[in-house]
């Protein structure tokens, strides 16, 4: 087969097998990278995912909504001081300013899975969709690391980031 038509079959069947997912991906200017959540308790009702959003582009945008059939709800969070205790909120939106990186770490911004249909399980990898104010829609692998995990797992080395 020569080059241009393998080019042409692996665009067909990107196109007749929908969006692939993937462990890092980019939509527009974002690109988001080393999404992961913690394993939870076997009748944990949430889970929490992580992840790195950066913006290369020359406009800010936002994260506006996440899905993932892994919960019945999910939730745009950060963490708060309110009255000398640390309190997680609902936010409407992520803002992601120009040329700027956005992490959501433990103790910071996240997505919250609300109604796990099933516990997160070290290994195991789940898709969530994001949806961006200007990029649009992408859908990423989310790998499941360890219940005290504090980042995702060097895939060179298999230890954590910090």
């Amino acid at each position: 087969m020569t080059p241009f038509r393998s080019t042409i079959a692996v665009l067909a069947l990107a196109v007749l097998t929908g969006p692939a997912l993937a462990h890092d991906a980019k939509v527009g200017a974002i690109e988001i990278e080393h999404p992961w959540a913690r394993a939870t308790a076997p009748t944990a009702p949430t889970g929490v995912v992580y992840l790195e959003l950066k913006n290369d582009g020359e406009t800010a945008d936002r994260l506006v909504s996440a899905a993932s059939p892994a919960a019945t709800t999910v939730q745009l969070h950060t963490h708060i001081l309110e009255g000398g205790a640390m309190m997680m909120r609902e936010v409407k939106a992520i803002d992601l300013p120009s040329k700027a990186t956005v992490e959501l770490i433990p103790s910071g911004l996240h997505i919250m899975l609300i109604g796990l249909k099933k516990p997160l399980v070290k290994d195991e990898v789940f898709p969530v969709t994001l949806t961006f104010e200007k990029a649009g829609t992408v859908t990423v692998d989310v790998k499941t690391e360890g219940p005290g995990a504090m980042g995702p797992a060097d895939e060179e080395t298999d230890e954590h980031k910090h």
